[in-house]
């Protein structure tokens, strides 16, 4: 009798910028130009560099109020 085990994985908090990017649909040379200008948060853990999940929700609802802003100013 044997059982399976279900194991959902938790949502990882923190991303690679490969992965970051990926999630975004863009580059990584672009995903750093976005990082550099301020628009993308990041942080430091040793020597790698982490993109906490949080930031690319913050970063798409950003991108969303300036087209928002765009269009009504036409």
């Amino acid at each position: 009798m044997s059982q399976e085990i279900e194991t959902e994985e938790a949502p990882r908090v923190m991303l690679t910028v490969a992965e970051a990017a990926r999630r975004l649909s863009i580059g990584r040379s672009t995903f750093y130009q976005l990082m550099v200008a301020g628009e993308i948060g990041s942080v430091r853990i040793g020597k790698l560099r982490r993109i906490p999940a949080d930031c690319l929700v913050e970063f798409v609802e950003n991108c969303r109020r300036e087209q928002q802003g765009a269009d009504q100013a036409r």
